[in-house]
């Protein structure tokens, strides 16, 4: 099997994965396949044809990765049409984001106990949320500020 062949199937196994954990199908083929390109950067034309899927497909995974930063569109000199690329930094950047949604988790839970009350049921499971919650978002950012330094992705 050539080199391009199992890049591609590569990528459709870890896109197979990510739609078991519940992204859209099409958005986690989009986003193998750049991940898993040996080109700079493909257009949407591109992506249409090798996953053989639909441009709105295409569109909506576009737009869905775009907003979470997990590809950006990048300058094609020469061409009309818009291009895209798996940026770096796009891991530490998803994590990055990911702390925000502690936060919303780590509130949740404090939202919950002042309806609870301190002496209920409920309250033993949300001060383990709170606590869990508390924890990973003080633990995250510099978890990836350390990554960061480490392999020089300032």
């Amino acid at each position: 099997m050539d080199p391009t062949q199992r890049l591609r199937d590569a990528a459709e196994k870890l896109a197979l994965t990510l739609a078991q954990g519940g992204m859209q199908k099409a958005t986690a083929r989009v986003m193998t396949a750049l991940l898993y390109t040996q080109q700079d950067s493909m257009t949407a034309a591109d992506l249409c044809e090798q996953l053989s899927i639909s441009t709105g497909a295409v569109s909506n995974a576009i737009k869905q990765l775009g907003q979470s930063g997990m590809i950006e569109r990048v300058p094609a000199p020469g061409s009309r049409r818009d291009h895209y690329r798996f940026p770096q930094g796009a891991w530490a950047s998803l994590m990055s984001q990911q702390n925000a949604m502690l936060g919303v988790m780590r509130e949740a839970a404090r939202e919950g106990l002042d309806a609870a009350g301190a002496d209920s049921v409920t309250a033993v499971r949300l001060h383990e949320m709170q606590d869990f919650y508390h924890y990973m978002e003080r633990e995250l950012l510099p978890l990836i500020d350390r990554w960061r330094q480490q392999y020089g992705r300032t």
